[in-house]
């Protein structure tokens, strides 16, 4: 008799995760900024995140650096145009176990209606039962991505020579999600 492996759902912990970018700016230091609403949503095959299926969606009017004039910048059709394009997504293609911590994370990146793939390094910090009984796990996740290649044109060339900011953007987020029963 053949078995098949149970799928097992799991939602964010939002009180426990965060998505960050940081970009270069006047080719000196690096800005940090957040996303402060964002969603996880992760399909495994039990506790096996090996091929597991992983949908994230962002808000993009949540962004924030902490300053309220680059983040209506940000939000302007200069960059994410936040009236017309209100979500990020990105739909898993295939998730890689490289090792009992790492994996390697494909799949289609969605910013401002264009749809390109973007390769992610995973860390797998482990498995816990919380204070409440809930099943926790939690990922650390980076990558680095050319902000032109989804339509993040905007630019201003120094007088010194360089510009204002980097078209490298690089991602770091740290991710709990809870098991679904």
């Amino acid at each position: 008799m053949k078995t098949t492996e149970t799928r097992t759902t799991w939602v964010l912990d939002p009180a426990h995760s965060e998505l960050i970018f940081k970009v270069r700016h006047l080719m000196i230091t690096n800005i940090k900024g957040e996303f402060q609403n964002f969603n996880v949503a992760v399909e495994s095959n039990g506790s096996d995140f090996s091929n597991a299926k992983i949908s994230v969606t962002i808000d993009t009017d949540s962004i924030s650096t902490n300053n309220a004039d680059r983040d209506a910048h940000l939000k302007s059709a200069d960059f994410f145009d936040t009236e017309t394009y209100n979500k990020i997504t990105f739909e898993s293609t295939e998730l890689n176990k490289l090792d009992e911590e790492n994996y390697q994370l494909k799949g289609m990146l969605s910013i401002k209606g264009i749809q390109k793939e973007l390769v992610l390094d995973v860390d797998f910090g482990g498995f816990i039962k919380d204070p409440y009984g809930n099943e926790k796990a939690g990922f650390s996740v980076s990558g680095k991505f050319n902000r032109k290649d989804w339509g993040l044109n905007w630019n201003a060339t120094l007088e010194a020579g360089g510009v204002m900011v980097s078209d490298e953007v690089k991602l770091n987020a740290e991710v709990q999600i809870i098991k679904q029963v």
